[in-house]
């Protein structure tokens, strides 16, 4: 069950003494669900109406929009920016260090709207644009264009989110 959190953000339980760690300082909207095991670090910021899945790491200095779906075991890096209406799917991971052990750290920014599948991988740095989608398993190493598409290692553009809703919309129907 998920867990609501309408007032000071702090370790919660449910009724099955299953834990939440929630930094004091993060700020978590109204109607906010957040699942088990779950981690927000200090600074961070979620919007209305998101819910967070289990095992997510969202980790400090991380500002979520509204009306947001996080999977369970995505993670989040410090510095990451992420839109309203974003969907991230189970197990994808933003990156906040192009050259890893190095001491400056940059965050991924999701723009609103935008759709980011299982399994895909976001290079620090990078920009995913308005309502673009990012395929499941993804690598992206570049900016991603507002209504994009994209899949691949390394991810590249394969048609318009016009094209991908048209897709899914005949498959709902069948």
């Amino acid at each position: 069950m998920p867990i609501k959190i309408r007032s000071r953000p702090r370790r919660k339980t449910n009724s099955n003494k299953i834990p939440q760690l929630i930094s004091s300082s993060a700020k978590i909207g109204r109607n906010v669900k957040i699942w088990n095991y779950t981690y927000i670090g200090a600074g961070s910021e979620i919007g209305d109406n998101s819910k967070i899945g289990s095992l997510a790491h969202i980790d400090y200095d991380v500002k979520i929009g509204k009306n947001c779906k996080i999977e369970g075991l995505a993670y989040l890096p410090p510095k990451s920016r992420v839109g309203d209406g974003v969907f991230i799917g189970p197990s994808a991971v933003l990156t906040n260090d192009p050259y890893p052990l190095s001491d400056k750290m940059i965050g991924v920014t999701v723009e609103d709207g935008a759709v980011i599948c299982a399994g895909a991988v976001i290079k620090a740095g990078v920009i995913v644009g308005r309502n673009s989608v990012v395929g499941m398993g993804a690598v992206v190493t570049k900016d991603v264009p507002r209504e994009a598409v994209v899949t691949g290692c390394p991810a590249h553009v394969i048609y318009t989110r016009k094209e991908y809703e048209r897709k899914r919309l005949a498959w709902n129907r069948s």
